[in-house]
Order: C-alpha cells, then structure tokens, then sequence
C-alpha cells in the first residue's frame, strides 16, 4: 500500500508487518500436488452411474427414427394432392416433435442424475460421514505480502534479471 492509503486507513506501515504470521501460514498451506490429489480423491468418491448408455442409445434411436419418418413424411406430403398434403405435413410435425422430445428426456436424465450425485455429496459433507474430505485454513494478505511472497517464490523456468 502507499503510504497515503495507510495514513487514510489508519493501517500500520506495510514495513512493520508481523512475519511470525507469515511463517504459521506457511505451515498451514498444502502444496498444489497433495491439493489436487484430494481432489481427485473427491471426485473418485461420488459414485458412477451405470446403464446410461443403454438408455442413450435407445433415445438415440427413437430419435433417429422419428427425424427420419420426419423426412420420409415431407417427402411423401410434397409429392401428393394439396388437400391431403396438410395432415401429412401434420403428422410429420408430430414426428420432428417426438424426435426432439427423445432428445430433451435424454439430456433431462442426465441432468437430474448429476444433481442426485451433487445432493450426495452435500448430504455427506453436512452429516460428517466423508471424513476424506480436506480441510483448509484461510489467511488474510495484504497487497504487499502478497507481492512479496510471490516475488520470494523461486521459479525454475524463469529468466532471472
């Protein structure tokens, strides 16, 4: 901070900041490799769903199907007389309309089981009975900490001036 924005702020001066705190939030802070690993552990946790292929292929099918009735339809209400070319178009409509129906349950499915697995989680995560989960402790960093300690930070690849 400057120096200005401490006085206006009744801040300490950015130079007089306690390290002890420093060196506590260091200890506290896992690395990323142990981060993403729980991480993984988490998402290895929330159980998979099976058989949803089987159901997907179906709904591809009827879909598939009812698209190309669709077609066939069209094809058929622009080769005959007008007057009964409209409940051709109609009923090609339905199809295009089924088609389309297949689809969303399809999707509406997957969703629902996604939210199923989410609610899991959080019900795990509420009653305790997920013990794997990480825990983390926060710190509060000023701007210039902050800076500082990403400057300290040694970074192989990078060109040192």
């Amino acid at each position: 901070m400057t120096k200005k924005l401490e006085e206006l702020f009744s801040f300490p001066a950015s130079d007089t900041v306690d390290t002890t705190a420093d060196v506590i939030a260091e200890q506290h802070i896992p690395t990323l490799t142990e981060s993403l690993a729980q991480l993984d552990k988490i998402e290895l946790a929330l159980p998979a769903v099976r058989g949803l292929e089987s159901s997907d292929s179906e709904m591809d099918d009827l879909a598939t199907k009812a698209t190309e009735s669709f077609d066939n339809l069209m094809d058929l209400g622009m080769q005959v007389d007008s007057r009964y070319a409209s409940e051709i178009f109609g009923v090609a409509s339905q199809m295009l309309s089924h088609a389309i129906t297949a689809k969303n349950a399809k999707i509406t499915k997957k969703l629902k089981i996604i939210e199923l697995q989410l609610k899991k989680a959080r019900l795990d995560i509420d009653t305790g009975s997920d013990n794997n989960l990480p825990t983390a402790e926060g710190h509060v960093l000023d701007r210039n900490e902050l800076l500082t300690r990403l400057l300290n930070k040694s970074v192989p690849d990078a060109p040192k001036n």
